[in-house]
This record gives structure tokens, C-alpha cells and sequence, in this order.
């Protein structure tokens, strides 16, 4: 929605509040997105990712760009706000907000009441974060969360780090998926630093019940969301793996929160 191209950008702004209006008529209250990126300068006519801000250009991009967001951003406040709507950005690098200080830093300057996060915990894995320990840190700020699993390929991440770029840009006749414009998905490295996974498959079942408790104390009725991307399982198969694992580590919080009790 950030997108300097306004043939694009435009297009998916609208979308979002679209969605905020038809979330209210439906009696919903949590609307999901991401925070957008924009170009790095006036005229860019594609978004500009700053990814280490060492040097001081860097930061002036950002001081652009945060500009930007910060004017859409209020208007998007004021609009879920009226209609008693929360929008819960998801932390996806490739966006202008995807860790904590870029969270707080958009809340304070917008002054905020109706954005904050959805707690997608597998964008923090392979950044190296902990999802629990940014689900503690954020407290009320983390809106809705998604059930996904990273699992860490440690000899190619060892020889190409998490950042790797070796993605192949694939041609027309290829199955390819549109990003809107003439922006396309590029295929995935072969010899990947990391991989989306079914839950489980990366961290295991007593982690993912940590996970809950920690959404738990922020919000009991919080709600969790499974998003399946594992190349590896069918869209049922995938979705039957994570919910065996989520309902394992929710009967194990309970079993843990009974016991407390007592």
C-alpha cells in the first residue's frame, strides 16, 4: 500500500480499507496486513528495503520513508478507530516495520490506538528472534497471532546467511505468481539458508506451548491463525500437521494453567 508506483500502491491502500469497512459490517474486529514499504526518494517507482542502516544515506531513506508511513498510517488509525477495528501488522521484513523498534517507533509518532501487530512467529525465527520473548515485550500491542514454523538449514546458512539473495528470477512461460504490476515472485534458492515449515518441524511441540502461554497472558481469547507454506506437505496434509501440534501445545497450557491453579 506504500508502493511508490500509485497504479499499485493506490490499489492495495484502498484494499485496506475496504477491508476495515467490511470487517465492521461483519462484526469482526481484527484486520490483518502489513505495514507497506516505499520508495527510497521522491520519484523511486519501486519500494527500497533498507536492511542494515550503517550509513548515514541509509538513514535518510528511512527518515523518508517513515515520513510516508507515518501520514498513511494515522489516516488508517482514525478510520479502524471509528469503526472499532484493529489492524495487526504482520512483522514481514521486506516492510518498513518488521521488528519491535520499528513498532514503537511508528505507534509513537502516529499516535496509534487501533494498530499493532499480528505475532506471525515465523518471520522472527529466521531473523533469529524469539517469538515469546517479542510477544512479552510487546504485550498489548500484539493483536492476533499465526501458527507458522521455520526450520534453520545450519550448513547452508552457515555458508550464506539468512540474507541470501540467490533467488532466480523466473520467465513468462514459467508457473509464476503475479505481485501485482510487473512484479513477480522469484523462485526460492535451492540451497536455502532456512524454509517455512509446518509447525513442529522446525521447533517442537514444547516451544509452541510457550508460545500460547505467552498469548495467553497478553490476551486469553487471543487468536491464533495457521498459515500453511510448507512445499514439503499438501494444503490438507499441512494444515492437519500443525493443528495436531497446536492442539497439543494448547492442551498442554491448559493441563499447566489447571495445575497452577490448584
Amino acid at each position: 500500500m506504500l508502493h511508490p508506483n500509485p497504479q499499485i500502491g493506490e490499489k492495495h491502500a484502498e484494499d485496506i480499507r475496504r477491508s476495515i469497512r467490511l470487517a465492521h459490517r461483519l462484526g469482526q474486529t481484527r484486520v490483518v496486513t502489513m505495514s507497506g514499504l516505499p520508495g527510497g526518494e521522491p520519484g523511486a517507482t519501486v519500494p527500497n528495503w533498507i536492511v542494515n542502516a550503517w550509513n548515514s544515506a541509509a538513514l535518510d531513506v528511512l527518515d523518508y520513508q517513515r515520513g510516508i508511513a507515518a501520514s498513511f498510517w494515522k489516516e488508517i488509525d482514525q478510520l479502524a478507530r471509528e469503526l472499532e477495528v484493529k489492524v495487526a501488522l504482520e512483522l514481514h521484513p521486506q516492510n518498513l516495520v518488521f521488528n519491535i523498534a520499528d513498532v514503537r517507533r511508528l505507534i509513537e509518532v502516529t499516535g496509534a490506538t487501533h494498530v499493532g501487530v499480528e505475532l506471525d512467529a515465523s518471520h522472527l525465527f529466521w531473523q533469529q528472534m524469539d517469538p515469546v520473548a517479542v510477544v512479552r515485550e510487546l504485550g498489548p500491542l500484539v493483536f492476533q497471532a499465526a501458527a507458522k514454523d521455520v526450520r534453520i538449514n545450519p550448513g547452508n546458512a552457515a555458508l550464506y546467511g539468512v540474507l541470501d539473495d540467490s533467488f532466480r528470477r523466473l520467465s513468462p512461460e514459467e508457473n509464476r505468481t503475479n505481485l501485482d504490476g510487473d512484479e513477480w515472485a522469484n523462485e526460492w534458492p535451492r540451497k536455502s539458508a532456512w524454509d517455512f515449515v509446518a509447525l513442529g518441524r522446525g521447533h517442537d511441540t514444547a516451544y509452541w506451548t510457550e508460545f500460547l502461554r505467552a498469548l495467553h497472558d497478553v490476551d486469553p481469547d487471543m487468536l491464533v491463525n495457521i498459515e500453511h507454506e510448507d512445499i514439503s506437505l499438501g494444503r490438507i496434509e499441512g494444515l492437519e500437521v500443525a493443528a495436531k501440534v497446536l492442539r497439543d501445545a494448547d492442551a498442554a497450557l491448559r493441563e499447566s494453567l489447571a495445575s497452577t491453579a490448584v
